[in-house]
């Protein structure tokens, strides 16, 4: 068993389960084995329920009912992961000496959680004399079992990662390309950060126009050579647009087709992780392998829509599938686009947002003159016009998605404020 001791600060963990601030600031944890024996249901339940989150995803786990006599049996005719951990009521010296036999089936390497029922000051520290990485007191929630683990196998004077905002749209056409490469320009321009857009649409991606780029390569020399990426390698394959924010650009071409396994995009994403604070994602509308994996592990979603019931049927179905594939995070961010085309029966506001049981962050008018006008000319709207009530919008964004301020819809405004215009001027 290891002995290096870590210490896990209980006061910097939500007492919830759900989207906890100090769960949303852990890294991934790196793919490890993990085994769990435990006694009771209340701790094999959190633990069940940290498998499934995406912090986890690289992680191999199996829980087994039973406590250290389960886990001693186990391990005398099988190896032992890179991590145990063991429930036990025990008493403090039962337990201790219960540990010597865990001890002697245990592969040196192997780090070990002990989650037993006494807060006992004097138990800890013999535990961590024996060599136990962590003792926690029960009950447990599934952030303090990510937590902990985190705090053991991540590197606490690694940098940070940067934020990554996958954004999707509902349907195709919805703007959400549009809408990404806006934000991505906003958050570059007005809190002068590095942000790095991907544009993982390979064969139909619009970002190389919206941005004007014409590089020679991007994002498909990384995808099709997993094997040669690395920070330098994808510094070689960025086009810079602006001062902060660079491009991977897609290739745009149907010279081959784009099929790609679930972990694709997975590299590329974690290198510019690493050497970018912010990476937005220009997710395609199509659901594949490698779509899903890319949203299910994004820190952020913004889903695009226009208020139709097509839009509203895909937007409910990727709001309750996501939900299940990110349990532990807040519900995605929703965006209504093209709103008030003249003539066009939309859903209101209100019918719109209550059956997905998400307000939506923001409201874009239909204003094609200053979209078209961007799109031909290869700037984004805060460079046509900077004054414009659509650019304050997607600036109100660019402070939502970086956690600067909370969606606080307006009232009376947005898709609802322009129906009304639009009924009294009929």
């Amino acid at each position: 068993m290891s002995n290096l001791a870590y210490e896990t600060d209980h006061e910097d963990l939500a007492p919830e389960e759900g989207a906890s601030p100090a769960l949303q600031k852990l890294r991934p944890i790196p793919r490890i084995s993990i085994q769990a024996f435990c006694e009771t249901d209340s701790v094999a339940n959190p633990i069940e329920r940290a498998g499934e989150d995406r912090r986890m995803a690289k992680t191999h786990l199996k829980v087994h009912m039973g406590g250290v006599a389960t886990a001693v049996e186990f391990y005398q005719t099988a190896a032992t992961p890179n991590l145990v951990i063991v429930e036990s009521s025990s008493e403090p010296r039962e337990l201790l000496a219960s540990l010597e036999e865990l001890a002697g089936v245990c592969d040196p390497s192997t780090k070990v959680i002990i989650i037993g029922h006494y807060n006992d000051v004097w138990l800890y520290r013999e535990l961590i004399r024996a060599g136990i990485s962590e003792y926690v007191v029960a009950p447990i929630s599934m952030a303090d079992i990510v937590s902990v683990i985190a705090n053991i196998f991540v590197d606490p004077e690694a940098e940070p990662l940067g934020h990554s905002i996958a954004f999707v749209g509902a349907k195709g056409g919805v703007g959400s390309s549009t809408v990404a490469h806006n934000v991505a320009w906003a958050i570059s321009n007005l809190f002068e950060n590095e942000v790095v857009v991907a544009d993982l649409d390979l064969p139909f991606g619009t970002a190389n126009i919206n941005f004007d780029q014409d590089p020679a390569q991007g994002i498909a020399e990384a995808v099709f050579s997993p094997e040669r990426i690395d920070e330098v390698y994808l510094d070689r394959l960025l086009a810079q647009c602006a001062e902060r924010l660079s491009l991977l650009a897609a290739p745009s071409t149907l010279d081959r087709v784009y099929d790609f396994d679930p972990e694709a995009f997975a590299q590329i994403i974690d290198t510019t992780q690493r050497t970018a604070p912010v990476l937005v994602l220009d997710v395609p509308h199509s659901w594949n392998g490698w779509t899903k994996t890319t949203l299910a592990q994004a820190d952020e979603i913004v889903i695009t829509a226009t208020p139709d019931l097509a839009n509203l049927r895909n937007t409910k179905n990727l709001i309750d599938t996501l939900k299940k594939l990110r349990p532990n995070d807040k519900p995605p961010v929703l965006l209504l686009n093209q709103a008030g085309i003249p003539k066009r029966p939309e859903i209101s506001l209100e019918d719109f947002a209550e059956p997905l049981g998400v307000v939506p962050a923001a409201t874009i008018p239909f204003e094609p003159q200053l979209f078209g006008n961007a799109a031909n000319n290869g700037r984004m709207l805060g460079e046509m016009d900077a004054s414009n009530p659509i650019v304050e919008t997607i600036n109100d964004l660019a402070h939502v998605l970086t956690g600067r301020r909370d969606v606080k819809p307006k009232k009376k405004s947005g898709l609802s404020g322009i129906l009304d215009r639009l009924k009294r001027k009929s």
